[in-house]
């Protein structure tokens, strides 16, 4: 029987990086907030989707999971206990499905950041709006509205580190 454990090198870059997306996405001022959660941040998302890029899709979801816990755990609105799964551990976990795209990593972020608006447009259609097309176009327009700056920060950020070759860097 093989235990699969995650090699210690592993659990100590994940706590950097949640670390890391913890400073720039919930400690620094947001560069916009909407009224009712969700904001565009100085590149929040960043570490969480260069985990997964470098550390592929397994390690990046397990990365975002946490950072979603952690996230929750210090200022989370939660009105329901699926709520709260797919506003924060599952959304923020959808992060490492960038991981399944190493080789083409700015398709990756946005896979990554498309994981997490589909989380986030549940959770708005069933707890915040209505399950009516109205409700699902105001999900999708609130959510969309921050999730599409946090995209283009974050291909920009992932890009500028690809240039500089910094994506593998210590492995």
């Amino acid at each position: 029987m093989s235990e699969r454990r995650i090699p210690t090198k592993i659990l100590a870059e994940t706590s950097v990086v949640v670390a890391l997306s913890f400073i720039l996405k919930d400690i620094l001022p947001p560069i916009y907030h909407l009224p009712q959660g969700g904001s565009v941040t100085v590149a929040g998302l960043v570490p969480l989707v260069w985990f997964a890029l470098r550390r592929g899709f397994r390690y990046g979801l397990f990365a975002g999971f946490i950072y979603g816990l952690v996230h929750m755990a210090l200022g989370g609105y939660v009105i329901n206990p699926v709520q709260g799964l797919l506003d924060y551990p599952l959304a923020f976990a959808a992060l490492g499905l960038a991981g399944l795209f190493k080789r083409y990593p700015l398709v990756g972020v946005g896979v990554g950041i498309t994981g997490r608006f589909i989380a986030s447009f549940l959770s708005g259609i069933f707890f915040f709006t209505s399950l009516t097309l109205e409700g699902a176009i105001a999900s999708a327009l609130y959510n969309g509205t921050y999730l599409i700056g946090e995209f283009v920060i974050s291909a920009i950020v992932i890009y500028l580190l690809i240039k500089r070759n910094l994506i593998d860097i210590y492995l």
